[in-house]
């Protein structure tokens, strides 16, 4: 990720344009009026080998004749010579340029890959960031820069397009312009030979000029910089995306449910969700979502309260509603007492609340006013109707005037036209939600509840994992490693189990037999009943061919049936190769739910996680939940509860409620398994059998394979790094462990800070801090591993007690990393402070860090002290003299 020099692309001061025409109709012709015609205030300076001027500004023959460096280039030249212009600006000292042109490998063309490589080879001596090729182009409305060829300039505003379509900036133009809404950025960023979706997402976090983020993907290129850069955009502002191409992928043939199951579209929606954005399916929906979370203010539920001067409007606006998986507020008795006291006899006497056709606006005002203090109602959408009888305007103001300055989570819908539209203006100008449908009202409001879910999800606090989880990776891998070396594609049911057990997966007993007689002999050792499978490498769905027999109660009835399933086999899959069978225990749960779980490779995101309803129909039913490792307890319960079977799994009449936190455990371990195990690149445990106690696996079956990228850079998410676990003493012999902070750390963390002196609190955050929040807390523990760092000192003997912490977060280029640290107030000038900056710094040089900064309050002689060392400079803030920066350079030719 690297945000290297994006601000000579988002913040020019002077613009090139080579490729610039007088030609009509053509791109050049276009992108030098747009330029010159939307109000840019630097100079533009249009380049081309023989037109004198263009646009009546006079043009240069070539770069290298240009009287000034252009902070940005916008090239439109052919394709040919597109890496010489690139080569020239980077001489000059032009830092970003955007390539219009098209002709760099789209189709996967050979000359146009090599005229892509030469481009990049031209810009990377200068560090020069580019945008495109086969792009729109770039268009910053508040500086008045249009480096585009879109047919409409757009508005200025404060949303943020991000596209890889470029006939998606023109639709988006189309559609937004005429309803007034503006824009801070719109990039087109085409093939995205650099700058891409993680680049923009990383600068625009932190630009102020926009209020949220909306952006159109069609494919991601690096997973892991998308992720780290959208869930840190995602804690700042909202992030709204629409993901073209849903429809036609996924739709291969592979070889398990789990690879059956986990469709290209499904990872990125998990992707989405996890990283905090908020999904929307279309350009209508898009900048609704947009207009809701940023005029409405935060909801705490999904329950909302009616108002209607129409019956009908009512009715549609429950069914989308209840559709969209919200729910309708159950009205209080003592509210529904003040309702009768105002509304007339006809009122519906429950919600929606109707209030009749001919309701004034006063009436209005009155029903909801009693509906806001209701206590079960999380909103409240407000409709009308126009009628003869009552003045849709009037209604309008008596919302407005009963809101006042409340800030409630209030949504309206006046339908029609006319007076529907003053209303609706009238709505705008107060920042107070307005749709032109009941349904589209109702969508605002679940953008809501979406976006809170997935906000909470960043902040929850996780229960830690049980301490007697201890998996061995050594005893897992053993038959992994032997069907590499055997060229086995698919470990068997038995080798499956046994790589499954090695992470405490519970698993039934299972032995394998070569022959009939083998099969009875493995049956009376286990017990009656049994199940006989056939053991195949070739078959994978073992029940299509007659390869499964249950309930077998004695040996004549397992000798009969392994000699049928040969017959049945030889006859269905006379190509398959046949080991044997394995015979295991029968295993009778009453009221038992089968279900999936298992781990597949996608090829963008790496490892992902399946879990839904098992069994022979699995892809029938298609109830199922896909989520990217690692996980912790909440993610697990949260991947079950996106799927139809959870409602089973709660329980439901007589039937009790299964183990949720054993079926969250078990996902859990096949999360880390997966990690550990780069080899794996497929595993489907159907059925996984879960009742009330407990979990066991009756099948499994495990793909492998030789890994093309080995540890965890497979991961979209870096995974929790074990490997910074230490047991070591300070100075004075304090014994400390070391490690990684976890999110489940939170409530730790704020018990700690109570150990703190004020003066310390003081000296630490730079302000008196009576108590650690549990957002602030959550935003401290639950980290990006990928871009930042914090390390927890606990004592051997209670790892739950934190005895200090340091952290270190990275800018998006890994140039600069900030440090924070802070050590317990009775445990001051033992070393732990110094042995805690030791090991960031350590990590910090580890992983090419080019220098360590921090601000230091220049009262605070120990930090200081401290800081000189470690060999940091120190340098006082010219515009604060009591505060100290200091600075450590660790790689000279990296700063």
């Amino acid at each position: 990720m690297s945000i290297r020099n994006l601000k000579a692309l988002f913040q020019p001061r002077s613009v090139a344009l080579i490729g610039a025409s007088r030609r009509p109709h053509s791109v050049g012709k276009v992108l030098a009026r747009n330029l010159f015609h939307s109000g840019f205030e630097g100079p533009i300076m249009p380049v081309h080998r023989e037109q004198e001027a263009v646009e009546g500004v006079l043009a240069y023959p070539s770069v290298r004749d240009l009287p000034r460096v252009p902070d940005l280039g916008v090239i439109a030249t052919p394709p040919d010579v597109v890496a010489d212009v690139v080569r020239d600006l980077g001489e000059m000292g032009t830092r970003a340029a955007v390539i219009i042109t098209a002709g760099f490998g789209e189709g996967g063309r050979e000359e146009g890959q090599t005229r892509r490589q030469a481009v990049l080879d031209a810009a990377r001596p200068y560090t020069l960031r580019l945008v495109g090729p086969n792009c729109v182009g770039l268009m910053l409305p508040a500086l008045g820069l249009n480096a585009s060829f879109a047919h409409i300039s757009p508005l200025k505003g404060d949303l943020a397009f991000v596209t890889q379509s470029g006939a998606m900036v023109t639709a988006m133009l189309d559609w937004a312009t005429p309803r007034g809404i503006g824009f801070s950025h719109i990039v087109s960023l085409g093939d995205k030979i650099d700058v891409d979706f993680g680049d923009t997402l990383d600068y625009l976090a932190s630009d102020g000029r926009n209020r949220a983020i909306l952006l159109y993907v069609e494919a991601i290129t690096d997973a892991r910089k998308f992720m780290s850069a959208a869930r840190a955009a995602a804690r700042t502002k909202p992030v709204i995306v629409i993901k073209g191409g849903r429809q036609a992928e996924g739709a291969k043939a592979v070889s398990s449910h789990t690879g059956a199951l986990a469709g290209s579209d499904a990872v990125y929606d998990a992707a989405f969700r996890r990283a905090g954005m908020l999904r929307v399916y279309d350009l209508r929906e898009l900048f609704d979502a947009a207009e809701t979370l940023a005029t409405s203010p935060p909801i705490t539920g999904e329950r909302m309260a009616i108002l209607t001067n129409g019956g009908g409007l009512g009715v549609l606006a429950v069914d989308a509603l209840i559709g969209g998986g919200g729910k309708l507020a159950e009205l209080s008795q003592d509210t529904l007492g003040k309702l009768n006291a105002v509304l007339p006899d006809t009122w519906s006497r429950g919600n929606p609340v109707d209030i009749i056709g001919d309701a004034p606006g006063e009436r209005y005002a009155e029903a909801l006013k009693i509906l806001l203090d209701e206590p079960d109602a999380d909103a409240v959408l407000v409709l009308n109707c126009p009628v003869a009888v009552a003045d849709s305007t009037d209604a309008a103001h008596a919302v407005i005037r009963t809101l006042g300055g409340r800030r409630h989570p209030v949504f309206t819908s006046w339908l029609g036209e006319g007076a529907a539209q003053e209303a609706r203006q009238l709505f705008s100008e107060r920042r107070i939600p307005s749709y032109e449908t009941p349904e589209d009202a109702v969508r605002g409001f679940l953008h809501l509840v979406r976006y809170r879910r997935n906000q909470d999800e960043l902040m929850e606090t996780p229960p830690s994992i049980p301490t007697d989880f201890e998996p061995d990776p050594a005893a897992a891998r053993k038959p992994v490693d032997a069907a590499l070396a055997a060229g086995n594609q698919w470990l068997s049911e038995a080798e499956s189990k046994t790589v499954l057990a090695a992470y405490g997966l519970p698993i039934v007993e299972t032995r394998t037999a070569s022959t009939p007689e083998e099969a009875v002999q493995a049956a009376e050792a286990i017990g009656f009943p049994v199940a006989l499978k056939i053991l195949s490498p070739d078959i994978t769905h073992k029940s299509e061919v007659g390869g499964v027999k249950l309930e077998l109660e004695d040996a004549d009835g397992v000798r009969s049936a392994a000699e049928a399933m040969l017959r049945r086999v030889a006859r269905n899959r006379p190509d398959a190769r046949v080991d044997g069978f394995t015979v295991q225990r029968m295993v009778r749960r009453a009221g038992a739910h089968e279900l999936i779980i298992g781990a597949t490779e996608d090829v963008l995101f790496g490892p992902v996680l399946l879990f839904g309803q098992g069994g022979t129909a699995v892809e029938v039913l298609r109830d199922q939940s896909l989520a990217l490792p690692p996980l912790n307890m909440n993610l697990a319960h949260r991947m079950m509860a996106d799927t139809r079977v959870y409602r089973l799994l709660e329980g439901y009449r007589d039937q009790p409620r299964a183990a949720l936190d054993e079926i969250a455990m078990a996902l859990i371990k096949l999360s880390q398994l997966i990690i550990d195990l780069p080899e794996i690149a497929e595993v489907d445990i159907n059925p996984l059998l879960a009742d009330d106690k407990a979990v066991v696996a009756l099948d499994a079956r495990i793909k492998v394979q030789q890994p093309t990228v080995t540890g965890t850079r497979r991961l979209a998410i870096r995974p929790y790094p074990k490997q910074l676990e230490e047991r070591t003493r300070t100075h004075d012999g304090l014994e400390v462990m070391l490690r990684p902070i976890r999110p489940e750390d939170e409530p730790a963390l704020r018990e700690a800070f109570k150990k703190l002196s004020p003066e310390d609190v003081r000296l630490r955050f730079f302000t008196p801090i009576r108590e650690l929040s549990h957002q602030f807390a959550a935003r401290l523990t639950q980290i990006d591993y990928n871009r930042e760092m914090a390390l927890v000192a606990t004592t051997p003997d209670k790892p739950e007690d934190l005895l200090g912490v340091v952290r270190i977060t990275m800018d998006p280029d890994n140039r600069r990393g900030e440090y924070a640290v802070v050590v317990r107030s009775d445990l001051k000038g033992r070393g732990l402070g110094y042995l805690l900056m030791n090991r960031i710094i350590a990590y910090a040089r580890a992983r090419g860090t080019a220098e360590v900064v921090g601000d230091v309050l220049a009262e605070n002689r120990g930090m200081l002290d401290m800081c000189k060392e470690l060999g940091f400079d120190q340098h006082h803030d010219p515009e604060d003299p009591q505060l100290i920066h200091v600075r450590l350079t660790l790689n000279k030719r990296a700063a």
